[in-house]
């Protein structure tokens, strides 16, 4: 028996944020497990995403990604009336632009969510494993 971590990840640099990155490509996100708490600047977004890190490609984990000192956010081609929206999150990315950094979210079929943060500070941390037997 293999045994089963929880991971928690936290990124403070553009490399760091790949890794993160590369841990949830390919990871599901629904519209409505999408949060910006603009008052905390924090931006939450819940991902159903594969084990990457693990000889089991197959196992599915729920995880949480926590952006932070988020002063905005925009998206492009995502209807949020719509909370089943199912998204397929391709990659993260990051730009210097100014004295902040635009965090890029790109998602299957053109769809964009763009965070403008003072600082990088993004936290990934596993919830849940899915095929769990034991929960």
């Amino acid at each position: 028996m293999v045994n089963q971590y929880l991971k928690k990840i936290i990124a403070q640099s553009p490399e760091d944020l790949h890794i993160i990155s590369a841990c949830c490509s390919e990871g599901k996100v629904s519209v409505k497990d999408l949060k910006y708490l603009a008052l905390n600047k924090i931006f939450l977004m819940s991902i159903s995403r594969f084990s990457k890190e693990e000889e089991n490609k197959n196992k599915s984990i729920n995880s949480i990604i926590k952006f932070e000192f988020i002063n905005s956010t925009k998206s492009k081609n995502i209807d949020q009336k719509d909370p089943n929206l199912l998204l397929k999150l391709l990659t993260i990315d990051i730009f210097k632009k100014n004295e902040n950094f635009e965090i890029i979210m790109l998602f299957s079929k053109n769809r964009i969510i763009t965070l403008s943060a003072e600082v990088i500070e993004v936290t990934l941390e596993d919830q849940k494993i899915e095929n769990d037997k034991r929960n």
